[in-house]
């Protein structure tokens, strides 16, 4: 098993999540959560980048919207995902697709796990 972060001959990139750094996100955005950026721009990737969150307890991104879509993959923990109007309680293995242009959030539910979420978003999304 690979445990380390691994740029090949042919500019692929094989790593394990743990050697990505994480970084808070933005105050204004949220609290109590960090973004390690797994795939992006800078390893070549010209579509999508491969993000993931880690929400800590108490853990929130603000309710916020984008003109490109996201595609989302619960890895551990469980939280709340705010869709338009509606609320969806999510945990481990549960997927998530939102829309273009539509106001979303996230939050840790839990007292005492990390919520942990992949998010896929495009680099060039269409306005």
């Amino acid at each position: 098993m690979i445990k380390e972060v691994i740029i090949g001959p042919n500019g692929e990139k094989v790593g394990y999540w743990r050697k990505v750094k994480s970084k808070p996100v933005r105050k204004e955005m949220g609290a109590n959560t960090k973004i390690r950026w797994l795939i992006s721009e800078e390893d070549g990737a010209p579509t999508f980048v491969m993000r993931m969150f880690e929400m800590k307890p108490g853990g929130y991104i603000k309710l916020h919207k984008h003109p490109w879509e996201h595609e989302i993959y619960v890895v551990d923990g469980e939280g709340e995902i705010i869709i338009g109007d509606k609320a969806y309680k999510v945990s481990k293995g549960n997927f998530i697709f939102i829309p273009p242009n539509i106001m979303h959030a996230y939050r840790n539910t839990s007292s005492n796990k990390t919520f942990r979420f992949l998010c896929v978003i495009p680099i060039k999304p269409k306005a």
